[in-house]
């Protein structure tokens, strides 16, 4: 049943407009909370907690994902979609909670920043030395392939839930290795900042 629903040509029209739609629209609201300005945020909600939690949700996701390669290299058809659901629906959650995060007032918290006074001064740049250009590369991949990830992972679930199982793998051997890349740098980034936050 759900493979005849999804195959239908109409139907495959709307799911790839919608997967479009998402891909675009994500990383366009990402950016525009990013760079919203102070006055336009709300100012007593306190969203200290969600980038702890962002960090237990990537954790998670990458655990899943590993899971997921094992259990297909193991024939496990059923363990595999389930974790591949579970990642599906965890990477969902670290995604409304980092909106919601960004959407804060107090989301600007800067590698470096030992004084908590939002600016990364000389003396802090020091005391971080080389470290930081480490961080600022892995932060970097990792944002670019999270917004890249978006539409590959929609259309991987797509073609796996379509039962498109040739195209499924063709879009995983890319899909994989950059969603695994995306959760496991978004823990190392969460490690590496969080002594900067209050």
């Amino acid at each position: 049943m759900e493979t005849s629903i999804l195959n239908s040509n109409k139907n495959e029209k709307k799911y790839i407009s919608l997967i479009i739609f998402l891909s675009v629209l994500v990383p366009l609201l990402v950016v525009i909370l990013l760079y919203l300005p102070a006055d336009l945020r709300p100012k007593n909600f306190d969203a200290s907690i969600f980038p702890h939690i962002n960090a237990v949700l990537n954790t998670l996701t990458a655990g899943c994902l590993l899971l997921g390669l094992f259990f297909i290299k193991n024939k496990n058809i059923k363990m595999h979609r389930a974790v591949m659901m579970t990642a599906f629906v965890l990477s969902s959650f670290f995604l409304i909670f980092y909106v919601i995060y960004h959407f804060s007032p107090n989301a600007s918290v800067k590698f470096g920043d030992v004084n908590h006074d939002k600016i990364v001064d000389e003396a802090e740049k020091l005391a971080v030395g080389t470290v930081r250009y480490v961080y600022w590369f892995i932060l970097l991949t990792h944002i670019l392939l999270a917004a890249i990830v978006v539409p590959l992972v929609l259309f991987a679930f797509y073609f796996a839930l379509s039962n498109q199982i040739v195209k499924h793998k063709k879009m995983v051997k890319w899909t994989y290795p950059i969603w695994l890349y995306v959760a496991v740098t978004g823990v190392v980034v969460y490690l590496m900042i969080s002594p900067y936050y209050q």
